[in-house]
């Protein structure tokens, strides 16, 4: 397998293990941390002669003078309070509260329609070093209690050490729900250069060492090192959906403002609703103008109906791959048809560009984990996607749609590992939508009430 490969399937297993996390119970990320303490003293002796094994070969280096005295120190694990220092510090990250799920604004934007600000994790992280093996425990442990993956790649002078540290992190993370793809390490700087590559996969490369070395990583890579990307929106029909809030919800979304970043691109429909809600569904939009591109069953589904809508020739067409990958800015939606709820999420994180995505459904287990589980910047239940902007959350005004996690400065621990979503929910009998809002007569007017809430009740 070559290095370009080996680093794909290094940084698709991070992403599996991150998306899967999601919806892990805090108190398994402190479990998580407990057996890592437990392996590290289990394994203490092996690891302490592989430090030594890499300090020899350190020292060489140094007296041939092709490495600092001061880079050796860092290498040293064996010596002093080091290695109680590291699971001391182990310990004490397990002990801080949880940085995730916090809510930061809590707002009414009329009766019944709330939106929150939730802390959640950054996703996977690159995480570079020179010589210092601890950092291995050091990262691990922050990335773990903050929800994120990580890839750590340390210096050639500490491969030993570092093998052994993640060799035992990875027996711990077995002992839980978490995966042990969660936290890995690699040893090449060519599966560096290749993982430089994948912002797919990757969210946030952290560089701790030389200006250098932070330098030639922040040339060598698109992916954020410590911005307004397509708005690929979708709105998912859950099999529990209603059908009047569906249409509701759907039609406001494509047709308020087509060419807005926030509105909808794509529909996703569980495959329960194609004889049911999704009939009804497409003959409203339809009748609003929209050019339907639909996937095999929801296109059978259309071509069935009788009578036929008068513009189902012309409005009605079978989707191309590329469909789903086009932010159509136009009264055109693609239609992609899931058998379940997981489905749409994991369809969702692979093709939208991570901006605004809605959900359906009067299900509210369905609800939690689709706001949970769709890596995006906003995650909505039974509200259209075009509430995703700065006036409507009652901010004022704003710069632009980020759909980019970057946002920590200085020292980076807990807080600044962890980004936001916003999440909403309307608890209105036909759910929200922004058409029913405007200056004009017989328009509602946003009430922006702000209330407490330490979490989301969903």
């Amino acid at each position: 397998m070559s290095g370009d490969n080996t680093a794909e399937a290094i940084a698709k297993a991070a992403k599996a293990a991150f998306e899967a996390s999601q919806l892990i119970p805090s108190s398994e990320r402190i479990k998580a941390l407990q057996e890592i303490r437990h392996a590290l003293e289990v394994a203490k002796d092996a690891i302490l002669a592989a430090n030594r094994a890499d300090l020899e070969a350190a020292q060489q280096e140094v007296d041939a003078g092709r490495m600092s005295s001061s880079l050796l120190k860092r290498l040293d694990l064996t010596t002093g309070d080091k290695w109680d220092s590291m699971l001391q510090g182990i310990t004490d990250v397990a002990e801080l509260p949880d940085p995730t799920g916090a809510v930061t604004y809590a707002n009414e934007l009329d009766d019944g329609l709330e939106l929150y600000r939730v802390s959640c994790p950054i996703g996977v992280l690159l995480v570079i070093f020179e010589a210092r093996p601890e950092v291995v425990v050091n990262i691990a442990a922050l990335a773990i209690k903050s929800g994120n993956a990580a890839i750590l790649k340390g210096g050639k002078e500490s491969n030993r050490t570092a093998q052994l540290l993640s060799k035992a992190i990875q027996t711990a993370l077995s002992k839980t729900a978490i995966s042990a793809d969660y936290i890995q390490a690699i040893q090449t700087r060519a599966e560096v250069s290749a993982l430089l590559q994948l912002d797919q996969y990757i969210d946030l490369v952290i560089p701790r060492g030389s200006n250098s070395l932070v330098r030639n990583i922040q040339n060598s890579t698109r992916i954020p090192v410590m911005g307004h990307a397509d708005g690929l929106c979708s709105v998912y029909i859950d099999e529990f959906a209603d059908v009047k809030k569906a249409i509701r919800i759907v039609v406001d979304s494509k047709t308020d403002y087509p060419a807005a970043c926030n509105a909808a691109e794509t529909l996703i429909l569980n495959e329960r609703v194609l004889s049911t809600v999704w009939p009804e569904v497409a003959k409203a939009l339809l009748a609003a103008g929209v050019k339907l591109l639909c996937d095999e069953p929801s296109l059978a589904v259309l071509r069935s109906l009788s009578p036929a809508p008068d513009n189902l020739a012309s409005h009605v067409e079978p989707s191309t791959p590329d469909a789903y990958s086009t932010e159509h800015l136009s009264l055109t939606l693609s239609v992609k048809t899931v058998p379940s709820l997981s489905e749409a999420i994991q369809w969702i994180n692979a093709h939208s560009s991570h901006h605004t995505d809605s959900i359906v459904t009067e299900d509210e287990r369905a609800a939690s984990t689709f706001c949970r589980g769709v890596d995006s910047a906003g995650t909505f239940v039974n509200a259209s996607t075009r509430f995703a902007d700065g006036f409507r959350y009652g901010f004022g005004t704003e710069v632009g749609i980020s759909t980019g996690r970057i946002h920590a400065r200085g020292p980076v621990g807990l807080e600044g590992l962890v980004t936001y979503k916003y999440m909403m929910r309307s608890k209105g009998e036909q759910g929200h939508v922004v058409g029913e809002f405007g200056v004009g007569e017989g328009k509602k007017k946003y009430k922006h009430r702000k209330f407490e809430a330490s979490a989301v009740p969903f």
